[in-house]
């Protein structure tokens, strides 16, 4: 059994991340840890306060009394320490300059933006946070762990934006390619439909917010039931994607991995939408203009040098970047 002295600010972040989202798999989620590893913390938290604090069923987690008790005591400590946190941050703020936090998904777009940013703003401290979890770049924008965050939604499954978070759209429908081994028959066509992958199996990572989810929809919407198998890395992911194991969704302007090819899946049955986000009003109107068009050029000049989203864009007549389809 834990010490009482040992449950720490992150158990009782992990009791609210379970009753904010009802359920320990989303919670395990949203604070970046495996399912099995939060349900262990929880039993240990649980042990040490000598009571239940949640009763699960199929309608999710639901704090017990005990629970409640213990989540009106852990709300205030949290908010108490956020607050520190961000009072000691703003004082080195003071002390030593300027400071920028960014967090962004994966992308190529990242580079060119993080240099046009350094370029732009040489004197800034400017700090980089990758998630895959777009969720969870925001839930550190509103807890002011971060300043901006470069965030996608897919379409169909809205993110949880907090209150106090806004977004300003980059683009509004970005559409999901396919990587495939380059040997695989599907790479003889310009446009793959998802009836020609049926019996492929499907890389999918369970930490993104709703790709499984959205990849099960469309392919039920294809009269397709999709193999998913789970990885978290992106090494393995290629290799197994390389040796012809599997194939796995992949960003437009994401160049294709030693051994793939990367094809548009036809009609787009998948589609994003990419935006900055930020805390209303935590930056001047003016700097996150800039941002926002440095983040917009760095995209743009990726999809450009892109061969096949080029391709896309040209025959799509250009409805997300008219500027590249007009080169």
């Amino acid at each position: 059994m834990l010490p009482l002295v040992e449950l720490e600010v992150r158990h009782l972040r992990a009791l609210c991340a379970i009753a904010d989202t009802g359920s320990v798999r989303k919670a395990a989620l949203r604070l970046g840890m495996t399912q099995p590893s939060l349900t262990t913390q929880l039993r240990r938290i649980e042990a040490t306060l000598g009571g239940t604090l949640f009763t699960r069923g199929q309608n999710g987690s639901r704090p017990t009394p005990l629970g409640h008790s213990v989540l009106s005591r852990a709300r205030p400590i949290i908010a108490e320490m956020t607050a520190l946190v961000s009072a000691a941050r703003e004082a080195a703020l003071g002390a030593g300059g300027l400071r920028l936090r960014i967090g962004s998904i994966g992308s190529h777009a990242v580079t060119g933006w993080l240099r046009r940013i350094h370029r732009r703003l040489p004197e800034t401290d400017t700090t980089i946070h990758i998630e895959v979890s777009s969720n969870t770049l925001l839930q550190l924008l509103a807890t002011n762990q971060l300043d901006v965050a470069f965030v996608h939604e897919t379409a169909g499954f809205p993110l949880a934006v907090p209150e106090g978070v806004e977004r300003r759209v980059l683009i509004g429908r970005e559409p999901r390619f396919v990587a495939l081994a380059a040997g695989h028959p599907a790479t003889a066509r310009s446009l793959v439909p998802l009836s020609a992958l049926a019996s492929d199996a499907w890389i999918v990572d369970p930490t993104a917010d709703d790709e499984a989810t959205a990849l099960r929809a469309a392919f039920t919407a294809a009269g397709v039931d999709p193999r998913l198998v789970h990885v978290r890395d992106n090494t393995t992911a290629a290799e197994l994607v390389a040796s012809g194991e599997a194939v796995r969704l992949s960003q437009p302007i994401a160049d294709p991995a030693p051994g793939t090819v990367v094809r548009p899946l036809d009609g787009d049955p998948l589609t994003c939408q990419l935006a900055l986000a930020s805390r209303s009003g935590s930056l001047p109107l003016r700097d996150l203009d800039a941002l926002f068009t440095d983040l917009m050029d760095a995209y743009v000049d990726v999809a450009a040098a892109n061969p096949v989203y080029r391709s896309w864009l040209d025959r799509n007549g250009s409805p997300l970047l008219p500027s590249v389809g007009s080169h």
